[in-house]
This record gives structure tokens, sequence and C-alpha cells, in this order.
């Protein structure tokens, strides 16, 4: 290992080479600086990177003659080094840049790292990051190195001995701190919506983005949660601190963060600086799908610039225009996707900050790459809410993501769909936001006893769920709730029952999750009349499911509802025979009057009666929201 001159460079740096920078948090802006002020002697270099914190002196179009950069992430200046000529963007996965150095696709003359000194073994440590760096510090022809004091010791396959590293010099600096995320409420509303996804016990990972940090400041109220990621970032740092994640329940590496680089603040250094949970390892390790997979309810958390409502995902384009890169979305969604009760999840806003422009589009723009197919995509989630795809047909994927879009395009995205014959001709899509919670959030856990539902509101995409429902009744239960046998449930008739308009009317549905399909096991609905003030009440629960309070509970949370609504009165008719329903009412504080009907028995319920006795009800029948 030789201490550097300055003048050295034109020699180490030949005509035509390929140079590595290392990237992130960890860009060795001093030799950067003294490389490039012997930039009018150098000849023809290509300089090699990904994303990178700080500014690129290195794209001035005052070096484009001697130097042209080659990314695999493209920050705004280097965007525009692309639009201009200077640079080239070269799209590839985390896991596979490694490869590229390895195989001699892209060989390496010269590597510039940052790391911190030499321990008492003579090795020193990449820091903050090993990503790719260690590919290229193995495979460059020469590594010369930014020796910095203030580079934090992190544990893991970071380490480099000291006769790797050709050329040094010493150069104490502080590292540059990503801007902090600003979340707006949309953004707060997607955390909500994903944290309902993610278990206790649950393993993550997350991308960039202002919409994947916003979930996971949304996890502060789970519980053992693990993390094995790309990116350790300062959200995930609180969710180590406030105890969430403790990694107690990873099946692979228990005990341990896994990450490849780290990127955030002043604070975040200090924090992995030593820190004997954090294992640091090269990104072709951490992130090849095939280790991913071994951790169970592994949760990928990625954002997107646009998604097609087949569910193809844009990640690094904008028509011919490219934007950031693919970095780890590909590796995770598919590890994600393969593990056991993993949910690979995608983090968007329903339009771009402007607003005149929905993320989630018909079809993609000409020119967009897609970034994810449409068969690995899970789950997605917008601050209108949740569309599980996985496993749905191309009719429902598009009913699903018209639900989540924004409201303003939402008839324009079904025009799309429709001419492209992806939808029946009657399927429509009214307002379904009831705003069943004081957050605006429609969506909630919800315990019965010893089990947990998930309860929202019905959406026109349940029309498949209602028809099982249906399916799954016996006879007594058709002929309690219609009057009569009923023997068919059309496509369409379910259609019309899922298809309310919440604003005014309301239909709201408990949901058992199996393996990340959703079954009704129970439905209440209320149908509003002309005065606005008085609504006939309804419900139907599984067999299964009974004696539990699900009705009772539905009754309390359409009556908060209502209340909030102006409705004062809800009345309901009931069999004779119908004893299990007219107890639900009679508990509720509801009054016997005339019946509507000879063989009916008519129940008048207040709305103020049935707030007033519902949390001695839910007390009683162990029934309880699950907070997070």
């Amino acid at each position: 290992m030789k201490a550097l001159n300055e003048k050295e460079w034109p020699t180490l740096v030949r005509p035509g080479s390929r140079v590595f920078l290392g990237g992130g948090a960890s860009v060795p802006f001093a030799l950067i600086r003294s490389m490039l002020a012997k930039a009018d002697q150098l000849r023809d270099v290509e300089l090699v990177h990904i994303h990178g914190l700080g500014e690129t002196p290195w794209i001035d179009p005052c070096h484009g003659d001697v130097l042209r950069t080659n990314s695999f992430f493209l920050t705004p200046g280097l965007r525009e080094a692309v639009e201009r000529g200077q640079a080239d963007y070269t799209p590839c996965a985390m896991s596979d840049v490694p490869l590229l150095f390895r195989n001699g696709v892209m060989p390496l003359d010269v590597a510039l790292i940052q790391v911190g000194p030499a321990d008492a073994a003579g090795n020193h440590s990449l820091g903050v990051s090993v990503d790719v760096v260690m590919a290229a510090v193995t495979h460059a022809r020469l590594v010369i190195a930014q020796i910095n004091p203030r580079m934090p010791r992190t544990g893991g396959s970071g380490l480099i001995p000291a006769e790797r590293i050709d050329y040094f010099i010493e150069h104490e600096a502080e590292l540059p701190e990503a801007v902090p995320a600003v979340l707006d409420p949309r953004h707060l509303k997607i955390g909500r919506y994903a944290a309902q996804l993610i278990d206790d016990g649950a393993t993550l990972q997350v991308g960039l983005g202002n919409s994947p940090e916003a979930v996971l400041r949304a996890l502060a109220k789970h519980r053992h949660l693990g993390i094995h990621t790309g990116l350790f970032n300062d959200a995930l740092m609180d969710l180590v601190r406030c105890g969430a994640a403790d990694h107690s329940r990873k099946s692979y590496r228990p005990g341990k963060i896994i990450a490849s680089h780290v990127m955030g603040s002043r604070a975040l250094y200090d924090f992995v600086h030593e820190h004997p949970d954090l294992e640091l390892h090269p990104s072709d390790w951490v992130n090849d799908p095939n280790r991913i997979v071994r951790n169970d309810r592994m949760v990928a958390i990625n954002g997107a610039r646009e998604i097609d409502l087949t569910g193809q995902v844009v990640r690094d384009s904008s028509g011919h225009s490219f934007y950031g890169g693919i970095g780890a979305l590909q590796d995770f969604i598919r590890g994600a996707g393969k593990s056991l009760d993993g949910r690979p999840i995608i983090a968007l806003t329903s339009t771009t900050d402007s607003g005149d422009r929905s993320r989630i589009v018909a079809g993609l723009e000409s020119g967009s790459g897609v970034c994810t197919g449409r068969g690995d995509v899970h789950h997605v989630v917008t601050e209108y809410g949740i569309a599980s795809l996985q496993g749905r047909s191309i009719r429902e994927r598009v009913a699903r993501l018209v639900e989540i879009a924004h409201p303003d395009f939402r008839e324009e995205l079904l025009e799309g769909a429709r001419k492209r014959g992806w939808l029946p001709k009657f399927f429509t899509m009214p307002a379904t936001e009831p705003e069943v919670s004081e957050d605006g959030v429609d969506s909630a856990w919800v315990r019965f006893g010893g089990g947990r539902l998930f309860f929202r509101p019905l959406h026109p995409s349940d029309m498949r769920a209602l028809q099982e429902f249906f399916y799954s009744h016996d006879e007594e239960t058709i002929r309690l709730r219609y009057g009569y046998h009923r023997d068919r449930m059309s496509g369409e008739s379910a259609y019309k029952l899922a298809a309310v308009d919440q604003r005014r009317d309301l239909a709201l549905g408990l949901f058992a999750e199996q393996r990340g399909r959703q079954e009704l096991r129970a439905v209440g609905r209320y149908f509003l009349e002309p005065d606005g003030k008085r609504a006939e009440v309804a419900f139907v629960v599984h067999e299964d499911s009974r004696k539990v309070g699900m009705s009772g509970f539905l009754l309390g949370e359409m009556a908060r509802v209502a209340k909030r609504r102006g409705v004062e009165e809800f009345w309901a008719s009931v069999l004779p025979n119908n004893r299990a329903m007219a107890a639900v009412f009679v508990a509720a504080g509801g009054v016997e009057d005339r019946p509507a009907m000879e063989e009916d028995r008519c129940f008048r319920l207040a709305v103020d009666a049935i707030l007033a006795r519902r949390e001695e009800f839910e007390a009683k029948k162990q029934i309880s929201r699950i907070e997070r």
C-alpha cells in the first residue's frame, strides 16, 4: 500500500480505463477531486457507479471530452447528463452488478473506494457500503482508497486487508447525509394501509422513496420484526430503537440485521458503528432471491413510478426518459413472493405530486420499461387502500386497481379498461370510501375472541367473494336471509350487491384471510331512506362464524358512521323464527314495532342507543380492534 501522489493519476488511470466509484454515503470525494485535478491529462475514461449521496462533479460539462459516466442508478443530475449525451444508464438489478465485474462483462481497471483506518489485524472496513464495492475491490486491477477516520466500522463481510489496497490518501470528512423524507397525508395513509398487511414477526426490506419510508414509520407498534434489506436507513433504525424490530423471530440469521449498505443521517452512522447485531454483506449475497426466500414472512416494501391496470410496474423510466434505477426491487419482490407467508408490497401515491396525472394507468406510455412483471406483484397500496393481485384474473386486477386509484381518474381508467375488453359492460365504480375510521383509513384488523378478521367496506371487486359467500350458505341461512329459497347468485347479481355508493348507503364486511386470500364471513348493510334520517339494516353471517358477535360489531360500526352522517334511526324486518337476529337487535336497544308484513317482526333501533351499548357489548364478546 503506497501513498498516492496526485501526479500519478495519468499513469494509474490509463487511456480507455474503466474506473469504479464507491457509492451511497461512501463516495470517495477527496480521491475524485484529486483525480479531476488531472482530468486534462486523462483520455476516454469511463466512470462506473451506483446511486451516491452528494454532488457529482465528474459530470461537469468541462470534463465531457475525457470522462464519461455509466451509472446503474440515476440521480437528477445524472439524468440531465444522460439527456445531454455525456452519461449512460445501465439497467441492472443490484444482485447482478457484482456479477458484471466478476465475469468480465464489465471489467474494472481501477476502483476508487472509501474505507476506515486499519484495525489491529491490518484490515480496513468498507463501512457503510459493502454492496457492490466488495466485488469492485476483488476484481479491479488497481484499488485506490480514501482512508477516513469518520467511516463507521461495521460487521459482516466488509473487511479488506491492507495489502489489497494499492494506493491511498488519508482524508477525514463527515459522511454525506440523506435528505430526510417529507411525508404528506397521502403517505401517512399509505403507511397505515400497508401496516395492515404486515404481521408481527415479519422480516422487512425497504427501497428508496417516501411511500416505502411511510410504511416503516407506521410499524412502531409491531413486535418481533426482523430486517433483511439492501438499504438500512433511519426508519429501520427507529424500529430497532423503539423495540419493534428485535430480529428474534427471523428464520434466517436470527438476531441479526442483514443489509448491504447504510444511508441516512449522522445519527444513523453513529448507530451502525460497531453495532453487534448489524452485518453488511455484498449485494449479490444479500439480494439473492434464493437467500431472501429463507426468511419466512418476508415483506418487501418498494415504490414505483407507475403501474398499469394489469399489474405491470414501471420503476426506472417515464416514457422514453429514465429516472432512478431498478435497484433491489426485482430481487426482493421475487424473494418475498416465494417466502413462506411472504408479502411483496408496491407502495405509491395515486397521483403525481402535481395531482394532474394518475400513477395507475390503463396503458403504459410508449417507452416505459416494465421493471416488475404482472405475475410478480402481490399487493399494491395507495392512499385509497390495498389491491391484492396474487392469483387474480385480469378482470379482478383491473377492478381492484381502479378502486385504489384517485377518484378523479377512476372513470377514465374504467373507460380504458372497457375499450380493452377487460371489464363487463355492467361494471361501474361507485364511491367506496365510507371513512369508517377517524383517520380516514377504511379497514382494520378486529379480534373476535381468539381469532382475527379483516374489517372493511365491500367493493365492486368483491363480487366473486360474495358469490362464494352465497354458495357457502346452507338452505336455512338463505331462507332466513332472503325469505325464500334462492339457488343462484350470478356475477351481475353479486356485483349489484357489492357496488354500493358508500357515501349514501353502507356495506361492510368481515373477512377471514387464508394465505393472502380474503373470504367473507359476515356482511352488514344499511339502506338510507329518502328523508336521510332512517335506514334499513340487514346482516348475513356465515354458519361457521356465528355467536362471536359479528352482527353486533357491524351494527355498532354502521351506527358510528350513521351518527356522523345525521342518521337517527335504524329499522329491520326479521322473520319470526330468526331468533338469533332478533336477539341482536334487542341487545342493541331495539324496540319491536308493528310488523311491516304479517309474517315479519319489525324492530326500530335508535342510533344513539346502539352507540351507548356498543362498548359493553364488545367487552362481553371480547371484540377489539388490533391497534397499529
